[in-house]
């Protein structure tokens, strides 16, 4: 009996000098390579070029999801190859460092290596801070990072989880001055690097993927704006937000919300419900603001029986 108890009092003592989000917290390494490369936009849809001279993090616009829990430690290299022209950076807008260190610009043949503690839960930008930044963002040096709260508390498990991140396309990409002064320099809305890309009703002879789900499924979008100037009046068309978590935090939670306002550089979380009676239901998941949805930022969610069992799962929260 005196064993038993001098074992739990030591069990006690070492939960205490060790809480359970730092016992369980992990290392994710984590590396990207800037490659400066061509992609294609669909810009020709809105006077423009299907293919843009791009500026990127692995190769694609937006660049890969990162995905951590609250606490976790990232591990993270940027390397710069010899053969691009630019120096590049990167930007975490989750992490707590110094701008001139961590953030600092990485010359062509070079990399950069820094740890951070993800210690803020919600959905956050990184991108490129390299000079000039409009222009290193514009041309697609961007990307989103999830960090997993460990309260999950008034956070409901998601059936299906979709990323979409938008920005303005501008075809003149070597023009940053127009990017920061000309008001009709832009001339459409990426959404993960296409114009229209999940709006097949706009584009019928695209070839386009559409967000899916099944009837009556708890569907979460984490949305970055990514435009350099201007917000963005999230909206679902048929729909209305069930939750909304700003800043993707739970503890900062809205319900019920026709149209929530994403102010430049800002991510948030947003669940809808997709409807149970119904056996297929298309709903279109817009930038209200119709000068940016006209000129592609519409996502088609379409919610039917046969919704593929794969799409807005585990890896598949992109869809190419």
């Amino acid at each position: 009996m005196h064993i038993l108890k001098k074992t739990t009092v030591a069990i006690l003592t070492v939960a205490a000098l060790f809480p359970a989000q730092q016992a369980f917290a992990k290392t994710v390494k984590v590396t990207m390579t800037s490659m400066e490369v061509d992609v294609q936009t669909n810009g020709k849809l809105v006077g423009g070029s299907n293919t843009m001279a791009a500026w990127t993090f692995d190769g694609s616009i937006p660049g890969k999801p990162v995905r951590v829990e609250e606490g976790d430690v990232v591990d993270f290299t940027l390397i710069n190859p010899a053969e691009n022209k630019n120096s590049h950076s990167i930007d975490f807008h989750a992490a707590l460092v110094n701008v001139l260190d961590e953030f600092a610009e990485v010359k062509p043949g070079q990399s950069k290596h820094f740890k951070f503690e993800a210690k803020v839960p919600g959905v956050f930008m990184y991108h490129c801070g390299a000079g000039p930044m409009v222009q290193h963002i514009a041309r697609g040096m961007y990307g989103v990072i999830i960090v997993e709260p460990k309260d999950k508390t008034n956070y409901p498990k998601a059936d299906r989880e979709y990323i979409l991140v938008q920005q303005q396309y501008f075809p003149d990409v070597e023009n940053y001055e127009a990017m920061l002064n000309d008001a009709n320099a832009w001339k459409g809305s990426l959404i993960n690097g296409k114009v229209l890309h999940y709006d097949p009703v706009h584009d019928p002879k695209g070839d386009h993927d559409v967000l899916e789900a099944l009837p009556g499924e708890r569907v979460r979008i984490y949305f970055v704006n990514a435009n350099i100037n201007l917000p963005v009046a999230f909206h679902p068309i048929a729909s209305i937000w069930d939750r909304v978590y700003i800043n993707g935090n739970p503890k900062n939670t809205l319900y019920g919300i026709q149209t929530y306002n994403v102010a430049v550089a800002e991510a948030a979380t947003f669940d809808l419900v997709t409807p149970k009676d119904k056996e297929v239901a298309g709903i279109a998941i817009v930038d209200h603001s119709m000068n940016a949805a006209l000129r592609g930022a519409i996502s088609v969610l379409v919610s039917k029986k046969d919704a593929n069992p794969n799409n807005g799962k585990g890896e598949i929260i992109i869809l190419k």
